[in-house]
C-alpha cells in the first residue's frame, strides 16, 4: 500500500499565460506532481473546465479531504470517488482541470512508491516501444490568426527506427519550412504551439511541407508524412451546413468530403484529423470508407476521450483513430477505458497535448503505456520538448529493459 499523506494544490501558467492547475500527491513512499493542460480549440461535449482559482479554494473543502488516507494505488477506486464527489458526470461541479490534475498526480505518486516510472506502473510488461511523434509545422485556425484555416499541418516519421531519431527529423522540416516561407517572402510567426502561422493558403501550407519533407528525407533517409488537422466544427456554419473558408469558398458536407479525400491523395497524407463537424458522425463514416485504407480518419472533437460517442462512432464506422486527451474526459481511468474501447474494436489512438500545455510530461508515459501509435506534441518550444524528451528517455529504458 501507498498512503495518501498529503495533497497539495498550485497555481501555475500555461504555455498562454494562462492560469492552471498543478496537484501534487504525497505518500508515505513517494510523490507524484503534475498538471492540467487546456484547449483553444475543444469539443462541445468535453469534461467542464472550472475557473482554477475557484475549483482549488473549493477542493480543499469538498474533494482533498476525502482523498487523504487512502491507497493511491488504487487508481480506478480513486478516480471513482471523484466522480462521485462531483456528482455530474462532466465534472462541471468541481471541475475536469482539477480532477485531471489529482488523477494524474496520484499514478504518478503511486509509480514512484514503487520506485518505476509511470509508463511501467500503467502498461507494465506490454509495452515494447513508444509511440512516433506527430509534430505540428504550420499551423492556424484557433492557434493562430491570420493563417491556414486548417488548424495543423503535421509531419510523422513513418519510417523512422528510433523516436529519436523521429524527434530530430521532425524539428528537421520545422526548420526547412521557415527557411522556404521566408524565400516565398513571408516572415512566419508562431501560433499557440509554436508551429509556423504566415498568410498562406491550405494548399500553399501543403505544397510548402511536402518540398521540406522531400528535403529532410533525403537527408534522414527514411519515410515522413504529412498529416493534417482539419479542426472543421471552427468553420462550420450550423445554420447553412456548410464550411466557410476563408478564400471565400463554402462547401457542403459531400463537396468536404471530396474535397478532403482529393488532399489524402494528391499529398500523400498519414493523418486526417476532425475532416468534419464535431456531430456529423455520417460524412466521417464516408470519408473512412474512401480513404480509411490508406490514411488515419481520426476524430478529437468527434469523439472529446468519451466511450459514449467512442461508441457511436464504432457503431457508424466514423473513424479508423481516436485523439486521446486526457483532460477532455477527466480521470486516468476514463481515459484508460476510451483507448481500451478503440482498440477492442480495431481502432488506433494518438495520445495528444493541448494547445495551452504545461512541462508536465504525463503524457509521453501515457502513450507509451497505453501502445497509442502516435504521439502529438509539438516539434519547438519548452513546454512540447518537454514530452519529447521525456519520450527519448523513455524509448532508452524500454529497449535497455530487452
Amino acid at each position: 500500500m501507498s498512503i495518501i499523506r498529503a495533497i497539495n494544490l498550485r497555481i501555475i501558467l500555461d504555455s498562454r499565460g494562462s492560469k492552471t492547475i498543478e496537484a501534487e500527491v504525497v505518500t508515505d513512499k513517494g510523490r507524484g506532481r503534475a498538471s492540467a493542460p487546456g484547449g483553444a480549440s475543444t469539443g462541445t461535449h468535453e469534461a467542464i473546465v472550472k475557473d482554477p482559482l475557484l475549483a482549488v479554494q473549493q477542493a480543499w473543502e469538498e474533494v482533498i479531504p476525502h482523498l487523504i488516507g487512502l491507497d493511491s494505488s488504487d487508481q480506478i477506486g480513486i478516480d471513482a470517488l471523484l466522480r462521485e464527489i462531483d456528482g455530474t458526470g462532466t465534472f462541471s461541479r468541481i471541475g475536469s482541470n482539477l480532477a485531471v490534475a489529482l488523477s494524474l498526480a496520484n499514478a504518478k505518486a503511486a509509480a514512484a512508491s514503487f520506485n518505476i516510472p509511470l509508463w511501467k506502473h500503467i502498461g507494465g510488461i506490454y509495452v515494447s516501444s513508444a509511440p512516433a511523434p506527430l509534430g505540428n509545422v504550420i499551423g492556424g485556425g484557433a492557434h493562430a490568426n491570420n493563417s491556414t484555416r486548417f488548424q495543423e499541418f503535421l509531419v510523422v516519421p513513418t519510417g523512422c527506427e528510433s523516436v529519436s531519431d523521429g524527434i530530430f527529423a521532425n524539428a528537421g522540416v520545422y526548420a526547412v519550412v521557415r527557411e522556404l516561407l521566408e524565400k516565398q517572402g513571408f516572415s512566419p510567426a508562431k501560433g499557440d504551439e509554436g508551429a509556423w502561422a504566415a498568410r498562406i493558403s491550405d494548399k500553399e501550407a501543403l505544397e510548402i511541407l511536402t518540398e521540406a519533407i522531400g528535403i529532410v528525407v533525403d537527408e534522414v533517409g527514411f519515410q515522413i508524412q504529412a498529416g493534417i488537422d482539419v479542426a472543421a466544427s471552427q468553420f462550420y456554419d450550423p445554420e447553412t451546413e456548410e464550411y466557410l473558408y476563408n478564400d471565400g469558398i463554402v462547401r457542403s458536407a459531400e463537396e468536404q468530403s471530396e474535397y478532403i479525400a482529393e488532399l489524402i491523395d494528391d499529398y500523400s497524407l498519414v493523418y486526417v484529423e476532425d475532416p468534419f463537424y464535431e456531430e456529423d458522425f455520417e460524412s466521417f463514416a464516408g470519408l473512412n470508407r474512401e480513404a480509411g485504407d490508406r490514411c488515419l480518419i481520426c476524430g478529437d472533437d468527434l469523439f472529446v476521450t468519451n466511450r459514449e460517442r467512442i461508441e457511436e462512432g464504432i457503431t457508424q464506422g466514423s473513424a479508423n483513430c481516436v485523439l486521446i486527451k486526457p483532460n477532455q474526459i477527466g480521470t486516468l481511468t476514463d481515459t484508460y477505458e476510451a483507448v481500451s474501447l478503440a482498440h477492442r474494436y480495431g481502432l488506433e489512438t494518438v495520445m495528444s497535448h493541448r494547445s495551452g500545455e504545461t512541462e508536465d510530461t504525463t503524457i509521453a508515459h501515457l502513450g507509451c503505456a497505453f501502445n497509442c501509435v502516435f504521439i502529438k506534441t509539438g516539434v519547438v518550444g519548452g513546454e512540447r520538448t518537454a514530452k519529447l524528451n521525456e519520450l527519448i528517455r523513455i524509448e532508452e529504458s524500454i529497449y535497455e529493459r530487452k
